[in-house]
């Protein structure tokens, strides 16, 4: 089946202990991790710095899972988990998918750390699980809670450890094969 990620930092496989942008091992990275479990053919868009686009995202017809997960940098820039959740569902409602092929995945919550000063960032982030269900919900696309998965953050709050990305591949295989998806086959 033909996967697109489309995401940020987190998605890309940004390691933060890198200044230049380097990213994660391709045995670390989650997308990476996702593609060797299920076999799928899962293509990268993930994005350092990436907020949620104001204009649609344009896919191949031939897809047949788009996961996305974004909000994070949303959140770091201006911090409202309501105005996150507006620009998402406006973003997602312009995508030409089937809507049982929309997987939005709520980020982990931010932690206090080096890019998160301010436990305010920390609440915002813990409610935008709720509001992108709510989102999920309004235009019948799935869902994920990345939040349930014990995802670990770095020493910044915001990215990934290595084993933040093991965690977080397999709390969404686990998604999938919850919701079927794993056997799935390409149509």
């Amino acid at each position: 089946m033909k996967v697109i990620c489309c995401g940020d930092s987190n998605t890309y496989g940004y390691d933060p202990r890198s200044y230049i942008g380097g990213r994660y091992s391709v045995e670390s990275r989650w997308v990476d991790l996702l593609r060797e479990k299920t076999g799928w053919q899962i293509e990268n868009q993930g994005e350092n710095g990436r907020m949620i686009p104001r204009f649609p995202l344009t896919v191949p017809e031939d897809t047949g899972l788009l996961v996305v997960m974004l909000g994070t940098n949303d959140l770091l820039q201006y911090g409202s988990p309501v105005q996150a959740a507006e620009r998402m569902e406006k973003f997602l409602a312009g995508i030409a998918l089937a809507r049982q092929r929309l997987l939005l995945i709520a980020p982990p919550p931010l932690q206090l750390g080096e890019w998160v000063p301010s436990g305010l960032l920390v609440e915002a982030s813990q409610e935008l699980a709720a509001r992108y269900r709510s989102v999920a919900a309004r235009l019948g696309a799935r869902f994920a809670d990345a939040g349930e998965w014990k995802v670990a953050l770095s020493y910044d709050g915001v990215h990934f450890t290595a084993q933040g990305h093991r965690t977080f591949a397999q709390g969404l295989y686990d998604q999938l094969e919850k919701e079927k998806l794993l056997c799935w086959k390409q149509e």
